[in-house]
């Protein structure tokens, strides 16, 4: 027997009745990003290196150590994306979508791709839901998108269970005055560093600031604040956002260490973080990138955006058992014979085209009836549709229950369709409720 292939370590497969979850969140994410006015776009999974490198920094972790790249057979080379906003911005420059039509406002999802250390929370293929703003400087965008960022979490239940925590990077000009700063401060303490913050301090020293080593914590603490070095425009830009906060009731923290691990992020930057999922406790995250476009060819434009990972809100949860069930079939159709199969076919199709939302499944592979309605019991549906040679006489069909002590009858087509447009119509009734 051939060994059994296995997945690549660090990309998982997501099996039923957990897609059922996945939908779910899916179906939030895209029903509340739509109420903002976003719209949807699609890009390739593989972009050209030069992308990343020119816009996540050559100098960050992810450019360094965790791309998936390769060369094609024409020797381009190539990187599986590990982040989706430079490709948004590509595809708008590409296709002229941000001149002359106003504010954009995009939304997508798909996979992404970084080659690091799997675990809990964290994986070489994630899945991450992302919203994108074009030309928009103010603070007032900045607090709008913070606020839709706060509904989804709202609408999907983990509102009590995420802490908001915001920075400002300033612009451009005021943070290279504090790398300065913070460079001197850092060389003073060099002995202190541990190798990945002694790598980064000629590099990207800020990120630093978000080493998860205890044994910095007390330097990082004592480091200089950017809040210092910010001009006045940057100021008042961040001042501006905590009043918008505070009118729309949203709590958060103020954390002089957040800077996010891109190296295009401007002013504000902000994560939704969790005590219930351990290190990896950044389930939303975002900011301000002004100069990107500019920085791949376009005109100046302010832009914002910020990206959800599924899979950290999928481990939540779980992990607070705010489990959704997945949708109860509603029909197990059962036949006996061949002659009743053939009708079987189009009353299931009929049934499934006159009531949306239904689920039916009709028993293929043949059996005796009473094979059928084991099946039709370990299958969880609610009903059996029966049709056998008295249905066939009488032209009707068999509605057995078979979860609830309730009569058996015998219906017409048409009935059978009014009666479970009735039933789903409840079934969405309690949702609504319930939700």
């Amino acid at each position: 027997m051939p060994e059994i292939i296995q997945a690549i370590r660090g990309m998982n497969d997501i099996l039923p009745p957990a897609t059922h979850l996945w939908q779910h969140i899916e179906r939030i994410l895209r029903k509340v990003l739509q109420s903002y006015g976003y719209q949807e776009i699609r890009f390739p999974i593989a972009e050209k290196t030069e992308l990343f490198k020119r816009t996540i920094g050559e100098a960050t972790d992810i450019v360094n150590k965790e791309m998936y790249t390769f060369l094609d057979r024409n020797g381009d080379s190539l990187t599986l994306r590990p982040e989706g906003t430079a490709c948004c911005v590509r595809a708008c420059l590409e296709h002229s979508l941000l001149h002359g039509r106003g504010t954009q406002r995009y939304w997508y999802t798909g996979p992404y791709f970084r080659y690091e250390r799997p675990q809990k929370g964290r994986y070489r293929q994630f899945h991450q839901y992302g919203a994108e703003i074009f030309g928009l400087a103010g603070p007032d965008i900045d607090a709008e998108l913070i606020l839709t960022s706060a509904h989804i979490l709202e609408k999907i239940g983990l509102s009590p269970y995420v802490t908001l925590q915001l920075n400002t990077l300033g612009s451009p000009r005021s943070r290279i005055e504090y790398r300065k700063a913070l460079v001197a401060y850092l060389i003073k303490h060099k002995n202190q560093l541990d190798e990945d913050s002694l790598r980064r301090l000629d590099t990207n020293p800020l990120r630093i600031l978000d080493s998860k080593n205890p044994e910095l914590a007390h330097l990082i603490k004592h480091a200089p604040s950017i809040m210092n070095y910010l001009d006045h425009e940057s100021v008042t830009h961040f001042e501006k956002l905590q009043e918008y906060l505070g009118v729309m009731d949203i709590k958060y923290k103020l954390n002089p260490q957040l800077v996010r691990g891109l190296d295009y992020y401007t002013n504000t930057v902000f994560e939704w973080v969790t005590q219930e999922l351990g290190a990896q406790g950044t389930v939303c995250a975002g900011g301000r990138y002004d100069g990107l476009v500019e920085q791949l060819g376009g005109k100046p434009t302010p832009a914002l955006g910020f990206a959800i990972g599924l899979e950290r809100l999928i481990l939540m949860i779980r992990q607070l058992n705010n489990i959704v069930k997945e949708p109860t079939l509603h029909i197990y159709f059962v036949t006996d014979g061949d002659t009743a199969f053939k009708s079987a076919l189009k009353i299931s199709d009929y049934l499934r085209k006159k009531v949306s939302g239904l689920k039916l499944l009709l028993h293929c592979g043949g059996g005796s009836l009473k094979n059928q309605f084991k099946k039709a019991d370990k299958s969880g549906a609610q009903f059996a549709l029966i049709l056998g040679e008295h249905e066939l006489k009488t032209h009707t069909i068999a509605l057995k229950p078979l979860r609830e002590e309730i009569p058996q009858q015998s219906l017409h087509q048409e009935e059978l369709a009014e009666y479970f447009k009735l039933k789903i119509a409840g079934e969405k009734k309690k949702t609504a409720i319930s939700s």
